[in-house]
């Protein structure tokens, strides 16, 4: 079997895991382009990961069968040390971590993913006010948001992302492994939402399946022209929660935004002090490291329903060089 073979194969499988078994909104995420992935013959599961470092950085918890997760856990822990390295896993759910508790992780909440129940979403409203300002205003500025096929926008999309990440600063990078990508062999299952303004690309969101107890969909890659209107992504977003919506569509997630959500009730029992002041001191002063304020402040515009906390696990001793690897994989170093 050849490589291109063998990797497609993988793929499938990987997908067909992560559709039965994954209870994590940003599970999709998994099936992106460079990850790597760890299976048994006889375990009924994947493990997702990226090398950095002296880490093997997991990407949520093992996507598997509830009976084969330990074991397939365990495994991947071996086939770590057999490599000299140790596992440090981020975005595991909650529901996970007893589970690598269990296996001699020490797990530290680590940030939130926000969610809104469409079934209950309504712009209506006094609380809402702002938002539709700028919805309107990005309107008035002649935004025309439509849903649109890849083919045929990837050259502007690409456009747009150099400016978008040119406006960043010089220094800046794209990220990945932790975000959604353009293009690739599961593009077909995402949605793409443009917005044009005289027939030029303004804006676009893409969005991902989301999977499990709060299926749905995943807000996942967004770009925006830097000197456009106020209210572009707004106005994509709230033509895509339109549709999303007329096809009953259950929830829509905005994703992980790290060092936010964070609350004293979501400690686990291996919880490590010094590395929870960390992300305290990470969530307060941290703008320089990573925006999640930014973040935050957008995905809490549309009011979630739900804040589902999100963690990470260090094989052993929560360690400072394990959580840099997190970064550097996601190529935010």
């Amino acid at each position: 079997m050849g490589t291109a073979a063998l990797e497609k194969s993988e793929l499938v499988h990987a997908r067909a895991i992560v559709e039965s078994y994954a209870d994590n909104p940003s599970a999709f995420l998994a099936l992106n382009g460079g990850n790597r992935h760890f299976t048994c013959p006889d375990l009924d599961g994947v493990v997702v990961y990226r090398e950095s470092g002296r880490r093997l950085v997991q990407f949520g918890g093992p996507f598997a069968a509830t009976a084969d997760a330990r074991p397939l856990l365990d495994r991947f822990g071996e086939f770590a040390r057999a490599a000299h390295r140790r596992v440090v896993a981020i975005q595991v759910q909650s529901g996970e971590v007893g589970l690598y508790e269990a296996a001699g992780y020490t797990v530290n909440q680590i940030g939130g993913s926000y969610a809104v129940d469409l079934s209950r979403f309504t712009l209506r409203g006094s609380k809402f006010v702002r938002l539709r300002n700028k919805i309107s205003r990005a309107t008035r500025g002649g935004l025309i948001v439509r849903e649109a096929p890849l083919v045929g926008w990837a050259p502007a999309m690409g456009v747009l992302d150099n400016l978008w990440l040119g406006a960043k600063g010089k220094h800046a990078k794209e990220l990945e492994f932790l975000v959604g990508e353009r293009g690739g062999p599961v593009q077909s299952d995402r949605r793409l939402f443009v917005g044009t303004i005289n027939g030029v690309l303004a804006g676009y969101v893409s969005y991902s399946p989301a999977y499990g107890s709060r299926p749905g969909w995943l807000h996942d890659l967004s770009r925006r022209v830097p000197d456009g209107p106020p209210g572009i992504m707004e106005a994509i977003n709230s033509h895509a929660i339109g549709t999303f919506s007329a096809e009953g569509a259950a929830w829509l997630h905005f994703g992980f935004t790290p060092f936010t959500g964070l609350a004293p009730a979501l400690a686990t029992d291996s919880t490590s002090r010094w590395f929870a002041w960390v992300v305290r001191q990470l969530s307060e002063r941290g703008a320089a490291v990573y925006p999640a304020a930014t973040q935050l402040a957008y995905k809490a515009k549309w009011a979630p329903h739900a804040v589902i906390p999100e963690y990470i696990a260090f094989q052993g001793r929560a360690s400072l060089y394990g959580f840099l690897q997190v970064f550097k994989a996601a190529n935010a170093l």
